[in-house]
């Protein structure tokens, strides 16, 4: 059984380098950013919106929270990009990737995900700081937790001059001194 959670800034590259790793270790991967924009765009909101009215309404940071907490009980083994992993799965190896907002902006600008309408980088350099904020907000308030705070975490990867590979050898070489062989493939 290994667990992995992957904390971090937004676009940090928490869910690239951990569907990476779950390939590579051939398990499940979980991204609760997917959960949350799947649940905002279910009620007609961006995540911007929904991360909003999360710092009045804990209901979808407590729905999120709940599932990641009890998915040991039916996958014994995973990697999970959340915020606050490595909080609700204590037992997991935990890992933080964190970033400068400016790249972190270019990263997600690059991606063009649907819900960012950005008009340009400093658009996307304001937001991603704006959502930072928000969670920091949130999480002090619903459960007293920095989810930024790196003494939280067993490794940590500044990945703002990194490519998503040389995250993945770092944090494979990680893996390797504590007994999880994490296989190579044409990379």
């Amino acid at each position: 059984m290994v667990i992995i959670t992957i904390g971090g800034m937004p676009g940090s590259g928490k869910s690239t380098v951990g569907r990476m790793i779950a390939v590579r270790l051939g398990i499940p991967f979980f991204s609760m950013g997917d959960v949350r924009r799947e649940f905002a765009n279910e009620h007609g909101m961006t995540l911007a919106e929904l991360n909003a009215r999360g710092e009045n309404d804990p209901a979808s940071d407590k729905m999120v929270d709940e599932y990641q907490s009890k998915l040991p009980e039916t996958t014994p083994s995973f990697v999970i990009d959340s915020r606050l992993g490595y909080h609700f799965l204590p037992q997991s190896f935990k890992v933080y990737l964190k970033v400068d907002s400016r790249a972190a902006a270019e990263r997600i600008y690059a991606m063009k995900r649907h819900e960012e309408h950005w008009r340009s980088i400093e658009d996307g350099v304001r937001s991603v700081e704006e959502r930072a904020a928000s969670d920091l907000r949130r999480y002090k308030k619903y459960y007293g937790l920095n989810p930024y705070d790196e003494k939280n975490f067993d490794l940590v990867i500044d990945t703002t001059h990194m490519k998503p590979l040389a995250v993945l050898h770092a944090v494979r070489k990680y893996l390797k001194e504590r007994g999880i062989v994490v296989p190579r493939d044409t990379d």
